[in-house]
């Protein structure tokens, strides 16, 4: 069977092991079930970008270049919630859509994915931001009214803990032991005391698997431009990753807009 499309953002459903789906072309397709098959995968050469547009290039958030320089949801305070402005009735590109991004309530959790990390998301993105960054494990460390506010926690914390997923840790399915809880509470008691007002008391430590192999060694990741055509076995996934045999992994995310064939 072949399907064709654009490669875009897996969806996610919690689950023991969480569920993937992903639309190619007219198809939606439950990404899952091709654990254990070989896969055969071909670009086609050319790139959409989100607006729909057929592009040499896109940017972040597969935005073609006017996109990415115009469109709000490209907007800094999308990577740095630090720089939010909204909540002072300042506009980065439109002021509309920042304020009903940027005002409302957000998490700053800390998460165990490929080891310690603190970080920020909308609270209608838990647990989904999780699960694209492929924590086992995640609390919540404090609830805030605005983006802004999540951003000035996770600078503090940044100078004592990284904010970053460590992806060849991440990938192999043996994260270290971290205890949340106790990070937690240091984290907590690190921050000034206007800020620790925001600490949540809610103690639930979320735990998460995927349909991946323990003990995957990340050898290279796969950009489809380059590496395709590739025929392997799709052997799991995990956060936004196809972990194939021979070490090779694909990104999803970070080549969406990309037009790929798949037989299955």
């Amino acid at each position: 069977m072949r399907f064709e499309g654009p490669l875009n953002k897996m969806m996610s459903t919690p689950a023991e092991p969480v569920r993937y789906a992903m639309e190619l072309g007219t198809d939606l397709v439950v990404i899952n079930r091709w654990t254990g098959k070989e896969l055969r995968l071909d670009y086609q050469g050319y790139i959409v970008c989100s607006c729909g547009k057929i592009v040499d290039k896109v940017f972040r958030q597969n935005f073609c270049y006017q996109c990415f320089m115009t469109k709000p949801e490209a907007g800094d305070f999308v990577l740095r919630p630090e720089l939010s402005k909204a909540h002072l009735g300042v506009a980065e590109r439109d002021l509309a859509f920042e304020q009903a991004y940027q005002l409302q309530p957000h998490i700053v959790y800390l998460a165990n994915s490929g080891g310690l990390k603190v970080g920020v998301t909308r609270r209608a993105q838990i647990p989904t931001r999780w699960i694209d960054q492929g924590a086992s494990s995640a609390i919540v460390l404090a609830e805030v009214p605005n983006r802004y506010l999540a951003g000035i926690i996770e600078v503090e914390l940044k100078q004592h803990m990284g904010d970053k997923t460590v992806v060849k840790k991440m990938l192999s399915g043996m994260d270290d032991p971290v205890d949340l809880t106790a990070e937690k509470n240091k984290a907590a008691a690190l921050l000034p005391a206007e800020l620790q007002a925001y600490v949540s008391p809610d103690p639930t430590v979320t735990k998460l698997s995927y349909p991946a192999p323990a003990g995957y060694v990340h050898r290279k990741s796969l950009n489809p431009e380059k590496d395709f055509p590739i025929s392997a076995t799709l052997l799991g996934i995990r956060g936004q990753y196809w972990l194939f045999s021979n070490g090779l992994a694909l990104n999803v995310r970070s080549y969406e807009g990309r037009v790929v064939g798949v037989e299955v």
